[in-house]
């Protein structure tokens, strides 16, 4: 098998194509999550800069599915309207990036389930504090900041955008297309700042080439089982499992 596939067991590569296939579907169902998926699945079964380099090409390919899935125009406009958004997370992602290789496992581990764990429990307990638009720029700029930060180190950037979306009160298939556009941007930025740091190359990105087919065939599924569950009920779920991994992320960073 080529590059790190070669190092690790059929039994772990099964369970990664797995997690890809479960992120996928979740990732179709409520448009968010499957970077959180991966990092928190594939982290309890490689090293936290594998996992990431595995994430990344599946999130780029998926969010440019998720993103177009209106079409162009309707995803230049999502563009133009969080803009502000999209520039400060850009920046702060490829900065943050450039330090995963110099940051402590343990360090690395609760800065991804910290933020998991956290908004899962905002989100399950209930606040969905209400903004309005173009009156809270330094709000937009700090989540966007935020949310580029933790994105750098983790590949993980859904939960403050989710967030900030839900305080705008965003319609659900408009939140479904800017999830797409910001975390495909975001996903671009992801994969030209791993590529100058190292975690992504030669080696590390077979694993990422793997987890991509499984990845896109669960999203298929997620997307057409859309239509017939209860979005909210699943969102709620999805919460859970989400709380659930992060813990697990942090419980690994303190022992």
């Amino acid at each position: 098998m080529p590059g790190i596939l070669a190092d690790l067991t059929p039994f772990v590569l099964l369970c990664a194509v797995g997690i890809a296939a479960l992120s996928g579907v979740i990732k179709g169902l409520v448009g968010f999550a499957m970077p959180m998926v991966l990092v928190s699945g594939l982290g309890s079964l490689i090293a936290p800069e594998l996992a990431l380099a595995g994430l990344i090409l599946p999130t780029l390919v998926s969010n440019g599915v998720q993103a177009l899935a209106q079409g162009p125009q309707a995803a230049m406009q999502s563009v133009r309207r969080f803009r502000l958004f999209l520039g400060v997370a850009f920046v702060m992602l490829l900065l943050s990036a450039q330090m995963v290789a110099i940051v402590p496992t343990q360090v690395l581990l609760l800065m991804i389930g910290g933020p998991i764990t956290f908004f899962a429990l905002l989100q399950l307990a209930g606040w969905q504090p209400r903004v309005t638009e173009g009156g809270h720029r330094g709000l937009e700029i700090g989540i966007g900041a935020f949310a580029g930060f933790i994105g750098g180190f983790s590949g993980v950037w859904g939960p403050p955008t989710v967030a900030y979306l839900t305080a705008l009160g965003t319609e659900k298939r408009e939140q479904m297309r800017v999830q797409g556009v910001i975390y495909g941007l975001g996903a671009v930025a992801l994969t030209l700042a791993h590529i100058g740091s190292g975690v992504l190359n030669a080696k590390t990105v077979w694993l990422s080439v793997m987890l991509l087919p499984p990845a896109l065939l669960g999203m298929w599924i997620g997307r057409q089982a859309q239509d017939r569950i209860d979005q909210k009920a699943f969102r709620r779920a999805t919460l859970v499992v989400l709380l659930v991994a992060g813990l697990n992320l942090v419980r690994r960073a303190l022992l």
